[in-house]
């Protein structure tokens, strides 16, 4: 048995997606002896003119799937050609021994990469990045009842069909809810909606010249007062001090017990007295 398509011109959903939709309409859809006969000699033959064929019989299925996607505000060219991503991905991944159709096989990674494509373009912040977010984004609007926000029972419910938590549910809905901002104005937007936009009340003070000046002043005062009020200490202090509080290796009681030949209480009572005369020091 023999299986062939004739080259189809212009098989790339652009422009005129009208075109592609006739066009991939018009392939014909292959027996499932014909799907096998193409799979083993993809699979056990790396042909390529195999491969060709099983992707072209299934662009139909494609266009199908993507259709239901379609309320994302994105492209259909753009969510059929990610699709076919998937479909080709399917075909090179598919084994004829397994008992399926391609299509069956194939419906997993065309939504993989339909979902992948709409989590990456919604919106400018990503909205699901968790298993669980993932899920609640594309399910959460087919399980409302209603317009408007979910009451406490209808959270619960969602919560409970779709395996997830309660906050997360109330969380997805508030980002769907939510629309993209501009942090700048639009140059065409007049003066009044200039004001809602985050540039107008969203202030960065970090940079600012007098409060960098001010803050390096008292850091540097600071540091100054606290090595001041160390000199102040006697020797045996102002080492403990320094060993356990100032060296990156900071040396534990015992160790500075061992050193001094004290007990650990004792140098945690030498240690609390230096803290208590540098505190002195450094606010007189």
């Amino acid at each position: 048995m023999s299986t062939s398509l004739q080259p189809i011109p212009a098989l790339i959903p652009g422009a005129n997606l009208d075109a592609y939709i006739q066009a991939v309409a018009s392939i014909p859809m292959l027996t499932q002896e014909q799907e096998r006969e193409l799979a083993e000699n993809l699979f056990y033959q790396q042909d390529v003119e195999a491969a060709r064929q099983l992707v072209l019989s299934h662009l139909r299925f494609v266009v199908h799937i993507a259709r239901s996607y379609s309320g994302y505000g994105l492209s259909q060219a753009d969510l059929i050609q990610e699709g076919n991503v998937g479909l080709m991905k399917a075909v090179k991944r598919f084994d004829p021994q397994r008992g399926v159709r391609l299509a069956s096989f194939a419906v997993h990674w065309i939504k993989a990469e339909i979902h992948e494509f709409i989590l990456r373009n919604w919106r400018i912040v990503k909205v699901a990045t968790t298993k669980a977010q993932r899920r609640l984004f594309f399910n959460l609007r087919s399980q409302k009842k209603r317009l408007g926000w979910l009451s406490h029972d209808e959270t619960l419910a969602v919560a409970e069909n779709l395996g997830v938590q309660v906050h997360e549910v109330r969380e997805m809905e508030s980002r769907l809810s939510g629309q993209d901002m501009a942090f700048d104005p639009a140059q065409s937007d007049d003066d009044d909606s200039a004001a809602y936009a985050p540039a107008a009340y969203l202030e960065d003070n970090r940079y600012d010249p007098a409060q960098r000046l001010e803050d390096s002043d008292w850091a540097d005062s600071s540091s100054s007062h606290l090595f001041e009020a160390l000199e102040k200490l006697d020797p045996r202090s102002r080492d403990i001090l320094e060993k356990r509080w100032l060296a990156e290796e900071k040396a534990t009681l015992h160790e500075l017990a061992a050193e001094y030949g004290v007990s650990a209480e004792r140098i945690r009572q030498l240690e609390k007295n230096a803290l208590g005369k540098l505190k002195g020091s450094i606010a007189a």
